[in-house]
């Protein structure tokens, strides 16, 4: 290489940026998100997804993070929901599980839903007590509910937590959506903690849609995504495939390129409804 390409590459080093992998997010929530969006080639119309989630290393550190399964509402379209388990230092233990969603932009504000059995120490509707256990695995599923919505127009869609050890089924509460079907399901982490904080990891499997019909479909190959640095997110977040499902993990290197399919081969036959 010449001495003159050497003096360009330096030069432009000089101005490429420096990846954020210290210090905390600044996204306007000052949180750093990275996502596993679900390959589903089936066109039949979904009630249901489902997922198992073990949490593999907990954070070391009192910040919140936040692992969800989340669905959009079709038919009409807009809007969705996100149900999943919470870290959450302001909770017995940092332990929470969130069933939450919004309207369409058009409507604006936060989905109304029934009133959950489980009890919250911050008293709020989405977020309630639950006591989870890292290195144990629980099933989130989402689901058209059996039980009617109060309001004329409006589809209920519960949001549930199986213990796979115990067998134990915690529904969290329905929400009340327009959307009679679900539509672009995603899995991901959010964290609020330092770039450079203890790595945390979860394990993402049996990724399982259900269709009207009641068929189901396993899903084996999610596409990787990132939160930019230029929107506030940590540059050392990754997401990579083992032997059993889909890694998530903060603080290490990023091997799985933003974009980048991670497939998978599966016999599981889906969820227990």
């Amino acid at each position: 290489m010449s001495a003159f390409l050497s003096w360009l590459q330096s030069l432009f080093g000089r101005f490429r940026p420096s990846p954020r992998t210290v210090g905390d997010p600044t996204s306007s929530n000052r949180a750093s998100s990275f996502h596993l969006w679900w390959d589903v080639t089936t066109r039949e119309k979904l009630i249901g997804a489902s997922v198992i989630l073990e949490i593999i290393e907990e954070p070391q550190v009192l910040r919140l993070h936040f692992w969800a399964l989340q669905a959009s509402f079709a038919d009409p379209g807009g809007g969705g929901a996100h149900l999943g388990l919470q870290f959450h230092p302001e909770y017995p233990a940092s332990r929470a599980v969130n069933w939450g969603g919004y309207a369409p932009a058009a409507e604006g504000g936060q989905l109304q839903g029934s009133v959950s059995l489980l009890p919250s120490t911050l008293r709020n509707d989405n977020t309630r007590d639950f006591p989870w256990q890292g290195g144990r695995t629980y099933r989130l599923v989402i689901a058209r509910s059996s039980t009617p919505a109060p309001r004329e127009g409006f589809q209920a869609w519960s949001g549930a937590v199986i213990d796979l050890e115990s067998g134990e089924r915690t529904h969290v509460r329905d929400l009340y959506s327009r959307g009679r079907y679900l539509t672009a399901p995603v899995v991901w982490t959010e964290s609020f903690a330092r770039c450079d904080h203890p790595s945390v990891a979860v394990r993402w499997s049996d990724l399982t849609v259900v269709a009207e019909d009641g068929g189901t479909f396993v899903i084996d190959a999610v596409s990787a995504n990132y939160q930019t640095k230029q929107a506030g997110g940590c540059d050392n977040t990754n997401a990579t495939v083992d032997d059993v499902g889909w890694v998530q993990r903060t603080n290490t290197e990023r091997t799985a390129a933003p974009g980048s399919t991670l497939a998978r081969e599966t016999t599981a036959e889906g969820p227990v409804a």
